[in-house]
């Protein structure tokens, strides 16, 4: 099974990031020059993943509106001879086709998940939070595409944490089978220090089989009130092998406003046009 669709749950209110995200949707929210929900489309697109499903809520048009063709704003930027940023516009609408699913009611990520059953249609699909920006020399889907194609099975990203990411996280209890690959021998929720089964936790990049929508319809509301992605994938466990995937590269969780004041200054940095300049403002 080859991986040609990604979904990206964007329906939530934002609560984490109140009250910038009030009055326009979190995922629009800028990091350097691009809404974060951008950066995750041109990760799939790196990724060689062309099918985007955005999970998103009614008042959300922003989204679409950002990801569609401006005919007006292109006819004056061709005008005033903006040739620059009439390509960078033009190019976003090029990134991917895009295909937007209505999510009624917030239920957890499990259930945006589910909602993407249709659009899935059969095929293997990767999920990817927008809120978590990776930078990495090799794009972090990738990294997690190359072992699903290979091992047939569903695939998700680990990474190091802290004694603080145990209450944050998913943590994985898993056995070393090759190198930063890992087979899953359970999971638990925001487990927290006293209870985790290990320093790794899974962070917002997922590549699911077809399986995954049953084990979901199977999975009671679990911690929050929600459907849990981490208890479907527990349920997975009982049929089928699951694999995590250790990252090579930075990752940043923009949805918190510290990590979003990480993430623009870690971003920046790397930017040509702005490194020197930071380094001048901050050191």
């Amino acid at each position: 099974m080859n991986v040609r669709k990604v979904l990206i749950p964007a329906a939530g209110f934002g609560t984490r990031t109140l009250p910038a995200s009030k009055a326009i949707p979190k995922e629009m929210i800028t990091l350097v020059d691009r809404p974060l929900i951008q950066y995750a489309v041109e990760e799939a697109a790196a990724a060689g993943i062309g099918q985007v499903g955005i999970v998103t809520a009614a008042w959300k048009t922003a989204i679409a509106r950002h990801f569609g063709s401006s005919p007006e704003l292109e006819a004056f930027l061709a005008a005033k001879g903006k040739t620059a940023v009439l390509e960078e516009v033009r190019k976003i609408a090029r990134l991917a086709e895009f295909t937007y699913i209505l999510q009624p009611q917030q239920l957890g990520l499990g259930h945006a998940v589910l909602m993407g059953e249709a659009f899935a249609g059969g095929e293997p699909v990767a999920v990817m939070n927008p809120d978590t920006i990776y930078e990495c020399p090799v794009p972090c889907l990738k990294q997690l595409k190359d072992v699903f194609e290979k091992r047939q099975a569903t695939t998700v990203v680990l990474g190091r944490i802290d004694r603080e990411g145990t209450s944050k996280y998913g943590v994985v209890r898993a056995e070393h089978v090759a190198d930063r690959v890992y087979r899953i021998r359970d999971l638990a929720e925001k487990p927290g220090p006293g209870k985790a089964p290990s320093d790794m936790a899974v962070l917002g990049r997922y590549i699911f089989t077809p399986s995954v929508f049953e084990a979901i319809r199977a999975t009671p509301p679990g911690y929050g009130g929600e459907i849990q992605i981490t208890d479907a994938i527990r349920k997975l466990l009982d049929a089928e092998p699951v694999y995590g995937v250790l990252f090579e590269g930075r990752r940043y969780d923009a949805g918190d406003p510290w990590g979003y004041i990480e993430a623009t200054i870690g971003l920046a940095k790397a930017r040509a046009e702005y490194a020197e300049r930071i380094k001048t403002l901050i050191g």
